[in-house]
């Protein structure tokens, strides 16, 4: 998988946040602004209301009070700790997500009997596929094998730790892959405050907060290089014949678009964030899809204000092409994108000649196979539709995680 490092800028000290690139050869940064209609009933992780499983998760949507107890501070290694009946406090509010080494846990949250049963209920074998699609917005079988996946990295990192750090405490337990691995989707899904993901699987908020990224970077460096790539020439050849049958033109290859995800806003640079159109702070999310709908080259991290020629020309897709590695392949995308030998745009001057109509509506064909990959993707991943307490730094991680699972359940396994 090839990595590129645009811009290459320090992590802590400017808030262009060490943004990188994951491609399978290209990797696609570009911008385009359109506004995305999600439907909601695609977000819903809630108990419905003839759900036998209700009257077990209702309770977790009245909780106002966290109890918060102190547990043992480990380095590195994430346990589930015995917890003490001592009440404490925590800036809940605050960004408990950890973007490095340290303590793996500061305090873990209370659990009733019906928390303990909630995570139970959860990874029992008979729980219902169609309960465990609404709660973690996958399958069963697809929630399996990424656990199996992951199982023999997490456990081989935890093994290496624990050669380098002894227990503190016989009451502490290696969380297990399958839990850590629950949290993550199950925030990716909800897009869940911290403290309430906390209560539902009974960790401490920042345990929670480190396995989501422990989780996100352990998917991104085992998954994405198999499942999110360009395609070869065998598969280009029928992604480019399915294309042609969706919209008449010949030799298409992807079609492009570009999302944006809100962020609160940067101490650092600010204005370079902050989208005109949108009125509000974000950085970018653009994928190009095949002819299914299916990711194969994302670009992500640039800050909101950047436009979309600017943005193209820094990508390793556009160094793909300016190498003639794409040549024969066009790339279609809307009006935002500059009209180049290997990008098919539709006619913009206006007012349009009576035979440029029929072009533009074969454009928009194509086009709109990435329009709806995208609403897949912001509506499956709902972390992706509100500002979130992960930092800056750590988002694009989270959305090249969302990029690479909004396929799985779609494409084989």
């Amino acid at each position: 998988m090839k990595v590129s490092s645009l811009p290459n800028l320090n992590r802590e000290t400017t808030s262009f946040p060490n943004f990188f690139t994951f491609i399978q050869d290209p990797a696609n940064h570009h911008h385009h602004d359109t506004a995305l209609q999600i439907d909601e009933r695609s977000c819903d992780t809630e108990a419905s209301e003839t759900s036998p499983y209700k009257d077990i998760l209702s309770p977790f949507d009245e909780m106002n009070e966290i109890r918060l107890f102190a547990g043992t501070n480990s380095v590195g290694l994430i346990r589930r700790e015995s917890v003490q009946t001592q009440h404490n406090t925590s800036s809940v509010g605050s960004n408990q997500f950890s973007s490095g080494g340290g303590s793996a846990t500061s305090g873990s949250v209370g659990r009733n009997p019906a928390q303990r049963l909630l995570w139970d209920l959860y990874s029992h074998p008979d729980y219902p596929e169609s309960e465990f699609r609404r709660a973690f917005k996958m399958s069963k079988s697809t929630f399996e094998f990424i656990c199996s996946e992951l199982d023999p990295v997490i456990n081989k990192e935890d093994s290496m730790l624990r050669l380098a750090i002894p227990l503190v405490s016989h009451t502490s337990e290696i969380i297990p892959v399958r839990q850590r691995v629950a949290v993550c989707i199950w925030w990716l899904a909800t897009g869940e405050p911290l403290h309430l993901v906390s209560q539902k699987f009974g960790l401490g908020i920042s345990t929670c907060g480190e396995l989501v990224l422990e989780v996100c970077g352990a998917i991104t460096s085992v998954l994405m290089s198999k499942f999110l790539k360009w395609p070869d020439e065998e598969k280009m050849t029928k992604v480019k014949r399915e294309f042609e049958l969706i919209s008449g033109i010949p030799n298409v290859g992807g079609s492009i678009y570009t999302m944006h995800v809100p962020i609160n806003e940067p101490e650092l640079n600010a204005l370079a964030y902050f989208n005109n159109q949108k009125m509000s702070y974000s950085i970018t999310v653009q994928g190009v899809v095949d002819s299914k709908g299916v990711f194969t080259d994302v670009c992500i991290g640039w800050p909101g204000s950047m436009s979309d020629d600017k943005i193209l020309v820094n990508s390793a897709l556009s160094q793909r092409a300016s190498s003639g590695l794409l040549k024969d392949v066009w790339i279609v995308g809307n009006s935002g994108y500059p009209l180049m030998d290997w990008v098919l745009v539709p006619y913009a001057h206006m007012p349009l000649m009576w035979s440029q109509h029929p072009f533009n509506e074969k454009v928009r064909a194509v086009q709109k196979v990435a329009n709806e990959a995208f609403l897949r993707l912001k509506g499956r991943w709902s972390c992706l539709q509100k500002r979130t307490e992960v930092k800056l730094q750590d988002l694009p991680l989270i959305m090249y995680t969302d990029s690479l699972l909004c396929d799985f359940d779609i494409v084989p396994l």
